[in-house]
């Protein structure tokens, strides 16, 4: 490939190259987002195999959803008035309490059905938490002309755990059990804690001296997000993409009992997913030059549907693999362009509560989705239920297009910086 055009597509690496605090964050949560990944396939591998129910291993994603909602409510109120490093730092005990005691009782045998649940929502709650609180923190660590930028580095390099994590989740419950994945999980954590600590101080921007009510303060940040028609078309997309077109919870139902590949094709069916997207995450330089994000987004997501749809008539592992990167990869082009969008037209004294919003969406999504794919499977089957999801969502976005022009509309030079001040001077790490 020619230097130039290389030059072109590859991603930007300059905001590692001038922000140390930049660099500490995505290196913690790169470490601790392999064990997060590793032990995500174990969840609901361990509750297929315990009650050979895809309903049932579909229902963990109704279960997560009111914590995972709460806490990230919650945790943007939070961001936005206390010192953000703090805050993921305090965060990770409830993680690691968590994962803990998922890998105690894997290890101690069949723990009740109910009882996996609990500690499953528990996880997604605080897992809500350190999203929302990162996510707020990114901006505030670059120049405004370097965001797209750092947004698509912390993007790949976050998807890399997708690819990495599942595979070394599969391989560990096939050769030591469920329970070393969970282990795994709880101390990778200690990655995110020594990166953070080394920080400086991440207090919000612009925030008032009296922070208001929590609930007052949640308030304001959803007639924030209401009142801006191109965020709200960018959540609106992502949702029914992920609502209709993520059956991620029919990767164990596929793996085993149409391809036969157990608990190594589960890993691999979700890995797939995660590499396409780090690949198009990391060659997104061309989308430092792009200005119409929105229209882009719209493209990617018919993109992501149409994979998935393909992928359910797949008549092999390999290839519904390939095809679930392909819809990886679109996925990885929305979700930068989403995010730019995002903390594009955001003061940063909102950002931890608009980010909140953003957390609910990305992660409510898959999990409506994970009830939705395991329901439509239970009656009409898996390959019928993944087929008709991708297509829904394909529909989907006319409907978005129409009922959210802003995001028709958006252009990138005429926003890009305006909501972002200066990148921070450096200061001494303090807790």
């Amino acid at each position: 490939m020619p230097p130039r055009l290389l030059s072109r597509i590859a991603v930007d690496l300059a905001p590692l190259r001038s922000s140390r605090d930049l660099r500490l964050l995505i290196g913690g949560e790169l470490i601790t987002g392999l064990g997060t990944q590793a032990a995500l396939v174990a969840l609901p591998y361990q509750l297929y195999v315990e009650t050979k129910s895809a309903f049932l291993t579909g229902l963990l994603g109704a279960v997560e959803l009111v914590p995972l909602m709460a806490m990230a409510l919650l945790g943007g109120a939070l961001a936005d008035r206390h010192d953000r490093r703090r805050l993921l730092l305090l965060d990770q005990i409830g993680l690691v309490v968590g994962a803990g005691a998922l890998a105690a009782l894997a290890f101690a045998g069949s723990p009740p059905i109910w009882l996996l649940y609990v500690l499953g929502a528990m996880m997604a709650g605080f897992g809500a938490v350190q999203s929302v609180t990162s996510a707020s923190i990114v901006p505030n660590l670059v120049a405004p002309e370097q965001l797209r930028s750092a947004l698509a580095l912390n993007f790949g390099l976050s998807t890399l755990t997708m690819v990495i994590g599942p595979a070394i989740g599969g391989l560990l419950i096939s050769a030591l059990g469920l329970g070393s994945a969970y282990l795994i999980d709880a101390v990778s954590c200690l990655a995110i804690v020594g990166a953070v600590w080394a920080m400086a101080p991440q207090p919000p921007r612009g925030a008032i001296a009296e922070p208001e009510a929590v609930l007052r303060s949640i308030a304001e940040g959803l007639r924030f997000v209401r009142g801006n028609r191109a965020l709200m078309g960018s959540f609106a997309i992502d949702l029914v993409a992920m609502t209709f077109g993520m059956p991620r919870a029919l990767f164990p139902v596929l793996a085993v009992s149409v391809f036969g590949a157990g608990a190594a094709g589960t890993g691999l069916l979700y890995a797939a997913v995660a590499a396409g997207a780090t690949v198009a995450a990391l060659t997104t330089g061309w989308l430092a030059h792009a200005r119409r994000l929105g229209r882009i987004v719209i493209v990617a997501v018919v993109a992501w549907g149409a994979a998935i749809a393909l992928a359910g008539l797949a008549g092999s592992l390999w290839i519904a693999a390939a095809l679930l990167a392909l819809a990886g990869a679109a996925d990885s082009i929305s979700a930068v362009c989403r995010s730019t969008i995002n903390q594009s037209v955001t003061p940063d004294h909102l950002r931890g509560r608009m980010s909140s919003v953003f957390s609910l969406v990305v992660t409510s999504g898959p999990r409506l989705g994970d009830v939705e794919s395991g329901s439509v499977a239970a009656l009409a089957g898996v390959r019928f239920s993944i087929v008709s999801g991708g297509l829904a969502c394909i529909a989907g976005v006319g409907l978005i297009m129409l009922a959210f022009p802003a995001l028709l509309r958006y252009d990138a030079d005429a926003v890009i910086g305006t909501a972002a001040g200066p990148a921070p001077e450096s200061e001494p790490a303090a807790v």
